[in-house]
């Protein structure tokens, strides 16, 4: 678990592609700034020193994350790319795992990345065939967190892509692990209750934030929307918590 948020509360993260989105974002009451150029991929990298920029705009009110780009699970890019986001000042560097090739080598060396008090947290994709036995391992070799999300912005968003089933699977397996549990993925307001109910520790959202679409302007209406119905989804009491096997 990632020290800031609360379990099983969902936080609201907001992406964010400058220091001037990250005010605004945190005006509209979000819990988690992330870094993300959506122009650059489902999770591409924004320039190390906008993120510097976004950190220092923030300065230590609420945590701040970054993505480290759509990268092939090869461990010596995915390492450096991590150390590299890691010192620009976030508390947590999000890494996605694409494709369907081995990830566990990446992973055993991701968690040699050590940068003062910097958090990894993997991002799997719900429309590539996510592996949740790859948790566990995330959990064993220093990975604070783990989120769901959707490589492909146009085929739709995480709750058309998996059933409540394998939601429900993907947060019990982290809750199993111990990991700070994620959703996103194109989601919207409407999907908020019910993926609330599941028990995540995090929401996270850039195209429900933006004026017409995830590649254009934050828009301060929308983002004070998404708080207050997250506000809302934090008094739901979440289901409980199953094991599994």
């Amino acid at each position: 678990m990632i020290d800031g948020l609360t379990r099983r509360r969902p936080a609201f993260l907001a992406s964010v592609t400058s220091a001037d989105e990250a005010s605004l974002a945190l005006a509209g009451g979000a819990d988690v700034i992330d870094c993300k150029d959506p122009s650059a991929g489902a999770l591409g990298a924004l320039p190390h020193a906008v993120v510097r920029e976004v950190a220092a705009r923030v300065a230590g009110r609420l945590l701040v994350s970054a993505t480290v780009g759509d990268l092939p699970p090869e461990s010596g890019a995915l390492v450096e790319a991590a150390s590299a986001m890691a010192r620009t000042g976030v508390d947590i560097v999000k890494i996605g795992f694409f494709g369907d090739g081995d990830a566990r080598p990446a992973i055993a060396a991701l968690g040699r990345v050590k940068h003062q008090k910097v958090r990894l947290v993997a991002v799997l994709m719900a429309d590539q065939a996510p592996d949740y036995e790859l948790i566990p391992y995330l959990a064993a070799h220093g990975f604070a967190g783990v989120m769901l999300d959707t490589a492909d912005k146009s085929g739709g968003r995480l709750t058309t892509m998996l059933p409540a089933g394998g939601l429900s699977k993907f947060v019990s397996s982290a809750r199993n692990s111990n990991l700070m549990c994620g959703l996103a993925g194109s989601l919207r307001m409407e999907d908020i209750a019910g993926l609330a109910s599941l028990g995540p520790d995090v929401l996270g959202f850039r195209g429900a934030l933006c004026e017409t679409g995830r590649s254009s302007k934050l828009d301060p209406t929308r983002v004070a929307a998404i708080r207050l119905e997250i506000g809302r989804a934090q008094n739901i009491e979440p289901a409980p918590e199953k094991s599994v096997a």
